[in-house]
């Protein structure tokens, strides 16, 4: 009788060891997969602007309605640039972190955050010189609309990001086992790069 006690005692000490060990005894992350479906809900959003400005464009006579000044291309294109090659940058940032290089990431989420504030002061700086404003005419509108809505969420990106660098300090917060922060800010951000290259086609070029 007692030694049975004794090995009732004895498993009950190793099974916990052993589930933990084996990984049993773990729950499933299921960050980044809500990271996908903030995404993709986003992405519905943008999908129904994207819908009625087409709309609006195939329903009209003339788009541009007679009378409105024509997009400069030059800034916007410089724009474009800067914004999709911030993603290169900001992956860069990742991999870092991945390799346990926290001031590599730094730097490179750095460099993504200044481009990024340089995107939206060019932004910024179209808006002071456009020659029209946001109710001349249902073209101007949805133009301020959806380009002011994607800013809206480059800022919000620029916010994710400023967030990771200050969380870093730290230097345990991140590492290559742990990195759920930044790979969050990265699928973030190249979310807002995709949805600006289609906002650019179909205002500046189509």
């Amino acid at each position: 009788m007692q030694g049975s006690t004794v090995d009732m005692s004895q498993t009950a000490m190793v099974t916990p060891q052993h589930a933990e060990a084996s990984g049993h005894g773990d729950h499933p992350d299921y960050r980044i997969f809500g990271v996908y479906v903030f995404l993709f809900a986003e992405s519905m959003i943008f999908l129904g602007l994207f819908a009625a400005y087409l709309t609006f464009r195939a329903v009209a006579d003339v788009w541009p309605p007679q009378g409105t000044p024509e997009l400069e291309l030059l800034l916007p294109t410089v724009n474009t640039i800067i914004l999709v090659s911030s993603s290169f940058v900001m992956n860069r940032g990742n991999r870092a972190i991945r390799q346990n290089d926290v001031s590599g990431m730094r730097k490179w989420f750095a460099i993504t955050a200044l481009m990024g504030a340089v995107f939206l002061l060019g932004q910024g700086y179209e808006y002071f010189t456009n020659e029209f404003s946001l109710t001349d005419n249902l073209f101007t509108s949805t133009f301020y609309v959806l380009t002011g809505f994607h800013g809206l969420h480059v800022t919000f990106g620029l916010a994710l990001i400023g967030a990771v660098l200050v969380r870093s300090i730290d230097g345990d917060r991140y590492s290559s086992e742990s990195h759920f922060g930044p790979e969050a800010a990265e699928l973030y951000w190249h979310f807002v790069d995709i949805v600006w290259i289609v906002l650019f086609t179909i205002l500046y070029l189509l």
